[in-house]
């Protein structure tokens, strides 16, 4: 019998759209059940939020495998290649794995869809979460720390049972899918919730906190403001963070002042893990997150000029950027792209206005912004913007209008981010 369907995964997952149907947990419950239930077969953590979960996913993984647990994580996006989405012990999920247990996750959808158990294929984000799912029950992991992907109510991840879930913070972003208000949004976010665990609320705006504690009130879930009792103290770079359960010292937190903020609630989070029943070391484990790694935000790449990669990509994004940037004081080139879906005009509003000169590109994507569009912003910010829509040539102009000392600022989209990471890391890879 011949197969109508792509044969590899990835020509499968490309068959699939990240939005390819209404939103609903109904096919991701029905493939754990074919599945026989992977989801069950380890302890977790989920993270949501706007921005910063993703960090803090970094933050926990490191942590974690610190304690010497064996560790699942679970990301999105990634920069360049897929599997950097789902790794175990801080390692990718080899080809080999991804290959055949994406397909076992086709085969599974299959025979659902004509038993007529669901009504459409699941799209390319249940895939690859139910992916990750498999791997990290064929790998025993000890626990997995799970980025929802949007939103959180009805986000694939959320099939999985959180020893403790945390909320890092609440911004407008995905607006069309998750409402148009904070506590819209909140209430979205807040869907992570469990009764009798702990939620970890960052800091956010009061209309998004009273929602989520209404939400956590009802569902007899414990909330755990981030910052209540807890003091902060820089000194070189480095920070002491003391809350309730102790006193940490000397912890490197990533660059940028929002990264403080990241750091406190992946403490707070790995806290309520071990008051949980996980049981680790948390000295240990919280000195271990000035290890964290979590590339294409602020990530310095290369000299003269070096490359500064950040992938804010909404407007509470670009404030931090702009917060990092006016507290650094560095000149800077700035290289912009983003998807017309997204706030571009108002993040190009935060960030022209700081670089010495602007370069307009785009992805080669049906939702990338035109150089035109972004070059328009110009017109509010009174700057001329260069447009060139190849990023690889974006990247030399740059550089050659870049003087000495000043750096590249590449930002706007994390799929642009991703191409020119790729693009960077290729470059050094030729020289040697």
């Amino acid at each position: 019998m011949v197969r109508s369907s792509p044969v590899t995964a990835r020509e499968y997952l490309r068959s699939r759209s990240w939005l390819g149907k209404k939103f609903g947990l109904s096919t991701m419950r029905a493939l754990m059940r074919e599945l026989n239930h992977p989801e069950r077969a380890f302890r977790s953590v989920i993270v949501a939020g706007t921005n910063g979960k993703g960090s803090v996913s970094a933050y926990l993984d490191t942590a974690l495998r610190a304690a010497s647990l064996r560790v699942g994580r679970y990301t999105s996006p990634h920069l360049i290649d897929i599997r950097e989405r789902i790794t175990v012990g801080g390692r990718n999920i080899g080809n080999s794995d991804f290959e055949r247990l994406v397909l076992a996750v086709r085969d599974a959808a299959e025979r659902l869809h004509r038993r007529g158990a669901i009504e459409a294929h699941p799209n390319h984000f249940e895939i690859l979460t139910a992916t990750a799912f498999l791997y990290f029950q064929r790998h025993e992991v000890d626990i997995a720390v799970l980025e929802v992907g949007l939103g959180g109510r009805l986000d694939a991840t959320n099939v999985a049972s959180p020893l403790v879930s945390a909320i890092v913070s609440i911004d407008f972003d995905h607006e069309e899918y998750l409402g148009s208000t904070l506590a819209s949004i909140a209430s979205e976010k807040a869907g992570v919730v469990r009764a009798n665990r702990a939620v970890v609320m960052g800091p956010m705006e009061t209309e998004a906190d009273l929602k989520i504690r209404e939400i956590s009130r009802k569902r007899g879930a414990r909330v755990v403001a981030a910052f209540d009792g807890v003091t902060l103290r820089r000194s070189n770079g480095e920070l002491r963070v003391r809350t309730p359960r102790g006193t940490y010292a000397h912890v490197h937190p990533l660059a940028g002042a929002h990264q403080r903020i990241n750091l406190v609630v992946a403490i707070r989070t790995l806290e309520a893990l071990d008051a949980a029943g996980l049981k680790v070391n948390l000295a240990k484990a919280v000195a271990a997150m000035s290890l964290a790694v979590w590339p294409g935000r602020l990530e310095r790449i290369g000299r003269q000029p070096a490359f500064l990669l950040d992938g804010a990509h909404n407007p509470a994004g670009a404030k931090a950027l702009a917060a990092y940037l006016k507290e650094t004081g560095e000149s800077h080139v700035l290289v912009f792209g983003a998807m017309r879906d997204k706030h571009f005009r108002e993040m190009g509003e935060l960030l022209f206005p700081l670089a010495r000169r602007v370069l307009a590109t785009r992805v080669r994507m049906t939702r990338a912004a035109t150089t035109g569009q972004l070059a328009e912003i110009g017109r509010t910010t009174n700057q001329a913007v260069i447009e060139e829509p190849s990023v690889r040539r974006a990247l030399s102009k740059a550089a050659s209008l870049a003087r000495p000392g000043e750096t590249v600022v590449v930002a706007g989209s994390l799929y642009l981010v991703g191409a020119v990471r790729k693009l960077l890391l290729a470059s050094a890879k030729r020289r040697g």
